[in-house]
């Protein structure tokens, strides 16, 4: 359809991210586009390959990653998934329900598919829109998610260019040396603004 996304075929035997290393964790991030947005959604106060290894694991404890279903959960019942040893994340409880939450608009708005948030949107500051709109997900965390899908990921939209970040993000991490040293200026950035007593907001 004119105007709309476009995403390349990918053989996702030999595609993956590099944000975990682990191979398994790496392939779900491409193969399975909620497992992404998942990632995202953890990856705070935790290191990366902690926050993106999350979804192979909530997978592997529950059997799938089906939006609808893990909506349709008891939240008590998300909280003690996210809490079994070892546990999900370092605030299993908030991170439960904030994947409960993200998956519901899943369920809810995109019909179950999390790829329509980008595969139907007009032009990049409709997918940055839809993206902002999620549970979560604040500017930095967004500009993150639209780097992964352009520059790893091949979605094509028209006007992206105008809406990706001009600093670097995981968007630029294409090998476990490019990740070492995103996390080297990650927290060298963090550092700076503590010693000016401004806080880091994903």
């Amino acid at each position: 359809m004119a105007g709309r996304a476009t995403i390349p075929a990918m053989s996702t035997s030999d595609q993956r991210l590099y944000l975990t290393g682990n191979e398994a964790a790496d392939r779900l991030l491409v193969e399975e586009p909620l497992a992404l947005l998942i990632g995202f959604a953890l990856d705070q106060q935790i290191t990366v390959q902690k926050a993106f290894s999350g979804p192979l694991d909530l997978r592997a404890r529950l059997g799938h990653l089906d939006a609808a279903k893990i909506a349709a959960l008891d939240p008590a019942e998300l909280d003690r998934v996210f809490r079994g040893r070892p546990a999900l994340h370092r605030f299993p409880g908030a991170m439960a329900t904030k994947v409960g939450e993200l998956c519901r608009v899943i369920a809810g708005l995109y019909g179950n598919d999390a790829a329509r948030i980008w595969a139907e949107a007009s032009d990049g500051r409709d997918l940055q829109a839809r993206l902002m709109a999620l549970p979560g997900f604040g500017e930095m965390k967004v500009k993150g998610v639209l780097a992964v899908l352009a520059k790893r990921l091949g979605v094509a939209v028209p006007g992206i260019a105008d809406v990706l970040p001009t600093y670097p993000t995981l968007g630029d991490v294409d090998s476990a040396e490019a990740l070492a040293e995103y996390q080297a200026r990650k927290r060298a950035y963090k550092a700076e603004l503590r010693a000016t007593g401004k806080t880091f907001a994903p």
